[in-house]
């Protein structure tokens, strides 16, 4: 539910959050260097396949690639939590183009052996900077209205969101007239670039807003410490993150398998998914506008309940037309699911962790995504369609029960009435920058900087 228009002040829009001092210029730093993530995976999957000719080699140098940049981000994030993003972020963001650029001279010309292309590839996504857990949790230390919070997050997600629907776009334009290593050098380029420009932001290097003093301080950070009591907390963001990757990939095998089931020509199949794209951009800036009432906890459950519900009732359509409107009402779901899954886990997470908290939660959805895809591979053939689309509704069924049933930390979760009775309004708690990850140069020794949640 949303609040009445007489309950609140009128909702900041979208404009409000670029309207912060230095946000529209942190923000496009930080979008040109995660479009490197959205140019150079086809890039590399192009370059491998026309180097060596072989599906298997391809599959696994982007297995190796994949899985090092994204099971490793936790350790990555927890070094810019360590050690602060200006410290951290651009040797990992060099040392990442670096590889990127020995992987290029390697695929430039078919001819290199296959696991020296692995052992390049895998090293190249074990350095992928964490931009995007970093720009978020720095939107909590630039932002620090609660509304306008929200709709950063939710404008951050429908940003990358484009981003990954524009850089394949992109590749595939260039390699028009240059061979398709040229994107990974392209993607090497975008992440140096956008990585320093990141950190030498004022933002980056101006006064940190937690160090402000005032009425509230004390009571924000010990609402902090007592909302995130251990990291028990992040347990329903990251089942809720993991349960919509779970859900999402198998969505991709199925409307491919529903298309040739009906005999449809293939050709609609990326119509049907990038509806899925468009779906998740309108609910994502819907999301941000609208003033909620009820906690980010309930707003989660509310979501991935909705994304379940929406992918089963996708394999009853009886056309493939119909099959993309409900890809488009399933998409409705997508970025609020995720936005508000990082949302919860910045505010749960222990002061000098959130950028790891917001890679749990990034790490939990591709780990989601890519098991996923071997579950429906398996389950396609071996039952009908329609069943498969309601076990793949079921994943995020599942998440949905998890934030319902898990209790968070101290026995319940935090909700606007609790923060109410302690004396402490919604709107404060997570405005607090103490602590925030990767954006001041905090010393090795920080307090909080090893707490790496403990969640699979």
């Amino acid at each position: 539910m949303s609040a009445p228009a007489s309950a609140r002040p009128a909702a900041p829009s979208y404009a409000a959050v670029l309207r912060v001092p230095h946000a529209r210029r942190t923000f496009a730093a930080a979008l040109t260097g995660r479009f490197s993530y959205g140019v150079a995976p086809l890039a590399v999957l192009l370059s491998v396949n026309r180097a060596t000719g072989s599906y298997a080699v391809s599959g696994m140098v982007m297995s190796l690639f994949g899985g090092a940049a994204v099971f490793l981000m936790p350790l990555r994030a927890s070094l810019v939590d360590r050690y602060g993003a200006r410290r951290a972020l651009l040797p990992m963001a060099t040392l990442y183009a670096v590889l990127l650029c020995v992987l290029a001279a390697l695929l430039w010309r078919p001819g290199a052996p296959a696991a020296l292309i692995g052992a390049a590839a895998a090293l190249a996504g074990a350095c992928a900077p964490p931009l995007g857990p970093v720009m978020r949790a720095l939107w909590s230390e630039l932002v620090t209205d609660r509304h306008l919070q929200r709709r950063a997050y939710s404008l951050d997600g429908v940003a990358e969101e484009l981003l990954f629907v524009s850089g394949p776009v992109l590749v595939g334009v260039l390699i028009t007239w240059a061979p398709p290593a040229s994107g990974i050098l392209l993607g090497a380029l975008l992440i140096v670039g956008g990585t320093a420009a990141f950190i030498t932001s004022p933002a980056m290097t101006g006064p940190r807003t937690g160090s402000r003093t005032g009425p509230g301080t004390e009571r924000r950070a010990t609402s902090r410490r007592t909302g995130s009591r251990g990291v028990s907390g992040l347990l329903v963001p990251v089942v809720v993150a993991a349960g919509a990757g779970l859900a999402l990939s198998g969505v991709e095998l199925l409307v491919t398998a529903y298309a040739e089931r009906g005999s449809y020509d293939t050709a609609f199949v990326p119509w049907a998914l990038g509806a899925l794209s468009v779906g998740s951009a309108l609910g994502g800036l819907a999301n941000g506008a609208i003033d909620w009432r009820l906690s980010a906890r309930a707003r989660l459950a509310r979501f991935t309940a909705g994304l379940g519900l929406m992918i089963a009732a996708a394999g009853l359509a009886p056309d493939l037309w119909t099959l993309t409107a409900a890809m488009v009402l399933t998409g409705v779901f997508i970025a609020p699911t995720l936005t508000t899954s990082y949302l919860l886990a910045d505010e749960m997470a222990p002061q000098g962790a959130r950028t790891q908290a917001g890679a749990w939660v990034n790490m939990a959805v591709n780990g989601g995504n890519s098991s996923g895809a071997l579950v429906a591979g398996a389950l396609i053939g071996r039952l009908p369609l329609p069943l498969c689309f309601a076990l793949a509704g079921a994943a995020s069924l599942a998440a949905a029960a998890v934030t319902v049933v898990a209790r968070g930390p101290g026995g319940g979760s935090v909700t606007g009435a609790g923060m109410a009775e302690a004396g402490v309004s919604e709107a404060e708690v997570p405005g607090t920058a103490a602590g925030v990850a990767g954006v001041s140069e905090a010393p090795t020794g920080e307090a909080g900087a090893s707490g790496v949640p403990a969640v699979r």
